[in-house]
Formats: C-alpha cells, structure tokens, sequence
C-alpha cells in the first residue's frame, strides 16, 4: 500500500486491489464497530474510540516498504480528535474546488478566481456540515435557506461583470458568502436579508472576518432606497417576476441578476442591462434552482 495527498487534505489510502477509502470514511465505518484493516496482507487494524474520539492503531507490524516514513505521517493524523480542523488544508481545498469545479466550467475572469479562493467557505457553512464546505453543492444554512454551490456563485459575480468600487445590493443576505465575495472583489456591497435571525448572525460573522458589507434585515423586494441607484444588484432567490423597485434603483448602464421563473421547480438565470436611455435588456444563461424570494416577491 501506499499513501498520497492530492492537495485536498484527504490522506487516500491505496489498497491492493485497487479500493480507496478516504481517512473520514474509514473513521466513519469503525464508528460502526467495524475494524478495518489497511495493508498489504493486513498487517495492522486500526478503530475508532467512540469515548476518546480518536481513532487508534490496536496492532501494528513491522513495515518493510519505502513508503515507511509517510506511513508513520499517517498513524500521527490518526492521533487527531475526529472533529478537529487543525488536520484540515482548507487553502488547499479552496485551490481544488477551483481547479476542478470552477475554471473547467468557463469561470475566468481573475477577480473572480482571486475571490474564490481567498474567502473561506467553510467559516459561512455550520460546524456540523463543514467538512463538505468546498464541495461543488449547496448546502442547508438553516430557516430554509441554503449557501449556493461555490460554481453559482463565481458565474453569477462573473456575469455582473464587476469594477473596483461599484455599489453593488445583494437581495438575500443567507449565510453571506456572496456578499464576501462581491467584498472582496472591492465591491462596495449593501445586502438584506429578510429572516431576522440570518440577518443578526450575519453580520456578527461578516464583521469577524474582516468584510466590510452593510447588512439590513428587511424584505429586499423594495431593495435599499437610502443607498440608490446601484450599479449592479444581485437576487439570490427565485422569483417568477422582477421586482418594480429593484429595477428602479439600477443606475443607468446597470446590471441586475437574478433565478427567474417558476419558483417551485427550475428558473433561469437572467441577466438585466440597463442602457443609458433606461430601457431594459435581458438575456438568459441557463437553468438553475434556487429556494424562493419570500415576502412580497410571493404575493
């Protein structure tokens, strides 16, 4: 056997007949009473103790490969509590989730990229589902929200076709992970987020990690009329309409995304241009489905 670390702080364990199992996985089956065993003719076990949360090598021969060094490396992560983050490359996962998720589905304008892999996901996902902050999903954030998957978010900020210092309004705040980003593209960003409970968490999480965004609890349908016009706005919620309001604090030359379409199964995403005569032009990027925009949006 032997072990690798394909930069996303899973060590892949190798086994003679081709199966691979990642540490979690292996940690989650002893969590079930199973022994498992790694080697190539079973020269050791190791389970899981469900009372000192660590898993423990119980027998271990001699290793006679050259791959001995690393092994030992190995045993020492065992060692780690099983919830620890301290064994946890989140740079790394932030690096492959880009390398395989974002740039090879037609992302590439760098501030974007740069974005991406410097606002950290994981700190906006819940303790209990964090190890699967950087996978290509969204995920649940609680009050029936969810965190868009990581490639959503890079198209929909790509498509708004940002510049340093734009004003830019985000209509449903969630975890504010888009908000981040947009921050940290140099957007001067203003966000709502209708659930008040979101929006008090939010803004505690934002100021924390150090990302200047301007938080309001309230239904974004009417959007933020003391920070109007904007340059650009962004919806993070299905409606089947575009709100009047939204429309109408666009600047001139402005840009407006949103889901649009049927909030119970798919929208499409829509991007909105306002030319400098006001007039309105829309074009449509593909099909998605996001949770609906609650409130009036729903009326």
């Amino acid at each position: 056997m032997y072990f690798r670390d394909d930069t996303i702080n899973l060590v892949t364990v190798e086994l003679i007949d081709g199966m691979k199992k990642t540490l979690s996985t292996r940690i989650k089956q002893a969590g079930r009473g199973q022994i498992i065993y790694f080697g190539r003719k079973y020269e050791s076990t190791d389970v899981f103790s469900r009372i000192t949360g660590k898993a423990m090598l119980v027998h271990t021969k001699i290793c006679r490969m050259k791959g001995f060094l690393v092994f030992s490396a190995f045993l020492s992560m065992l060692l780690l509590p099983a919830n620890s983050v301290m064994a946890v490359d989140w740079e790394a996962m932030r690096s492959q989730m880009i390398d395989m998720d974002i740039t090879p589905r037609g992302i590439w304008n760098p501030a974007v990229l740069k974005a991406m892999k410097q606002v950290p996901r994981h700190e906006f996902v819940p303790q209990h589902i964090r190890k699967l902050a950087y996978a290509d999903r969204p995920l649940p954030i609680g009050e029936g929200q969810t965190i868009s998957q990581p490639f959503v978010v890079a198209w929909m900020s790509q498509l708004l076709e940002l510049e340093k210092g734009m004003k830019v309004l985000e209509i449903g705040t969630g975890s504010g992970y888009q908000a981040a980003v947009l921050a940290a593209m140099g957007a001067n960003t203003y966000s709502m987020e209708i659930k008040p409970n979101l929006a008090r968490e939010v803004k505690i999480r934002l100021k924390k990690l150090g990302y200047k965004v301007e938080v309001r609890q309230g239904d974004g349908y009417y959007g933020w009329i003391e920070h109007a016009p904007f340059d650009r706005i962004i919806i993070t919620a299905a409606a089947n309409h575009v709100p009047r309001p939204l429309l109408d604090q666009l600047k001139l030359g402005g840009k407006l995304i949103l889901p649009l379409g049927n909030v119970r199964y798919s929208q499409n995403m829509t991007l909105i241009e306002k030319d400098s005569q006001g007039k309105m032009h829309t074009s449509q990027h593909g099909q998605v489905r996001f949770v609906p925009m609650v409130g009036v949006a729903q009326e």
